[in-house]
């Protein structure tokens, strides 16, 4: 297929250059020309100076930025994706974004008969890198059995959950277990550490039972070992968790840990680590035991 890729940060670099790999037509947009170029150079391919250009012709466009505004800027501007498509392509939104921005573009693309389809990932870099995302999405049935062979290039696992918005609720729902899961983790190695504990011998044996998860084989090491450089960063995670709160708050509802530990990672942000991992909430938990009396 002749296909799009706008956005090549982290995930988005790894992600187009997998559709590269399987035999696609690959045009790449990215607001930093040098970094398409240096896709170009690592995929082949070819690069396009505008979203719109590198949407020309396209059978499906994937995007995956770093905000709603800028997804409303590469999908709707006057050089957008949308004005560089013809009808009956596909657009499919990998940027963790509002559940309202994806309906507000569904029904933008379906006005241009365009399909549509919002679809956040999970997996971090090293899922874009290894071709081993998941990915949870919303839109309509027919579009999504039109591209999920596409999408299987970088996905472990692609599950349509219902209309648009869909996909985005629920990454909302993967953030608030990774968030109460990640603080549980802190806790405990913060815990296991002051028990005078090897606590890396404790994660041994604990991983092998229930108290076992992905944050827990993952990241236990480099939290023990204070290394932060990596992984998903603070400044998105506070992102995601404010639209979270934020769609809970229409739905009347109260996320009480949720918004506990979205203060926690203030806290980290205010320590300098907006751009840790945020297994960081341990580096937190370390400081504020050095502060205790």
């Amino acid at each position: 297929m002749k296909l799009a890729f706008i956005g090549l940060g982290v995930m988005g670099f790894p992600m187009a250059g997998h559709l590269q790999a399987a035999g696609h037509r690959v045009t790449v947009y990215n607001r930093t020309a040098e970094k398409a170029a240096l896709w170009v150079s690592a995929y082949g391919g070819q690069s396009a100076a505008t979203p719109r250009e590198a949407a020309l012709g396209a059978e499906l466009v994937c995007l995956c930025v770093g905000n709603d505004d800028d997804v409303r800027s590469v999908t709707l501007a006057s050089d957008g994706i949308f004005a560089g498509l013809a009808s009956g392509a596909v657009v499919v939104d990998h940027t963790t974004a509002s559940a309202q921005l994806a309906r507000e573009l569904s029904q933008a693309a379906t006005a241009r008969g365009i399909g549509f389809l919002d679809a956040p990932v999970s997996g971090g870099q090293a899922g874009a890198d290894s071709g081993a995302l998941t990915i949870m999405v919303g839109g309509d049935p027919d579009t999504f059995s039109r591209v999920e062979p596409v999408l299987q290039a970088y996905a472990r696992c692609i599950k349509l959950l219902g209309p648009a918005g869909s996909g985005q609720l629920a990454k909302m729902v993967n953030q608030i277990c990774i968030a109460g899961v990640v603080q549980g983790l802190a806790e405990a190695l913060h815990f296991s550490e002051r028990a005078g504990l090897d606590s890396a011998a404790v994660v041994e044996v604990i991983s092998q039972g229930a108290a076992q998860s992905w944050q827990m084989v993952n990241r236990y090491e480099t939290m023990l070992a204070g290394e932060y450089e990596h992984g998903f960063a603070v400044d998105w995670m506070r992102k995601d968790l404010a639209m979270v709160l934020a769609e809970a708050a229409t739905m009347g509802m109260e996320l009480p840990v949720t918004a506990l530990v979205d203060g926690f990672y203030a806290d980290v942000q205010a320590m300098g680590g907006s751009r840790w991992d945020t297994s960081s909430l341990f580096a937190r938990m370390q400081r504020q035991g050095k502060d205790a009396p």
